[in-house]
């Protein structure tokens, strides 16, 4: 999930963890995707 903040926008994971914060919400969407691949990949 992607949440605005001052400092940007923040990648949060489903048990509230912070997976880190940007710029922009292009590159957050970008980090939102690197995570799920690497959650389902086998």
């Amino acid at each position: 999930m992607i949440r605005k903040v001052k400092e940007g926008y923040r990648v949060v994971a489903e048990s509230g963890r912070n997976m880190g914060t940007y710029k922009t919400e292009a590159e957050a969407q970008k980090r939102l995707r690197q995570i799920e691949y690497f959650k389902h990949k086998k």
